[in-house]
């Protein structure tokens, strides 16, 4: 009786296996660049598309610290500044976050930033509440790399987020996007706060409009 359960729990782990294997081959494969980035002078590979200035942003959901879901069209109508970094847990991730969490302060109120990576949930709650970092909003893509895949941000090599800063407007128009080429450099802070001040400066929402329309 128990070689008979045994085998047929092989069976059932096997068709588990052939299950999950035939899922993830059911996935469209995602386009891989080559050139972009960097990491200590060693190329990387960019799995997803372009995203180009001037297109709608695509939509994504994310996790946040306290494990509810988001999605980029809760911000309709505001100025959205997403911070992709590959993990909390590093020195230059650190201050990019820190960095965004001050500019927050002194920017309008219909600006939202939000910092995405691929850190745990409760990881990012933990590095939040030990830095006081209560500005931003993080989100975290570990589920199914929601927003890597839509926003052609998931380092192949890594299978992390890229350091990149996109800026979306009120009607949800993609109006500034940089992929850090050197990974282990921060992001050009002033451009991107340029393309925010540029972006209120388009007026509020069209009816009807928003992100991902």
């Amino acid at each position: 009786m128990r070689v008979r359960i045994l085998t047929l729990a092989a069976t059932l782990g096997v068709m588990a296996g052939c299950r999950n294997e035939s899922s993830r081959s059911a996935e469209p494969s995602l386009p891989e660049r080559t050139g972009l980035i960097q990491r200590k002078g060693i190329p990387m590979t960019l799995l997803g598309p372009e995203l180009k200035p001037g297109s709608p942003a695509p939509a994504f959901t994310a996790v946040d610290t306290a494990m509810e879901l988001r999605s980029l069209e809760e911000f309709r109508g505001k100025v959205v500044v997403i911070s992709s970094i590959p993990s909390l847990d590093t020195p230059v991730c650190n201050l990019q976050t820190l960095r965004f969490n001050t500019e927050a302060e002194r920017l309008a109120p219909d600006v939202v930033i939000l910092t995405i990576s691929a850190d745990l949930p409760f990881a990012q709650k933990r590095w939040c509440d030990d830095a006081g970092v209560d500005k931003v909003i993080c989100l975290s893509d570990y589920r199914d790399r929601a927003f890597g895949k839509a926003y052609g941000l998931i380092i192949k090599e890594r299978m992390l987020l890229a350091r990149a800063v996109v800026v979306i407007d009120r009607q949800g128009v993609v109006r500034y996007a940089q992929i850090v080429e050197e990974q282990f450099r921060e992001p050009d802070y002033d451009a991107a706060l340029s393309a925010v001040k540029d972006a209120l400066a388009l007026g509020a929402a069209k009816p009807g409009g928003g992100a991902g329309s």
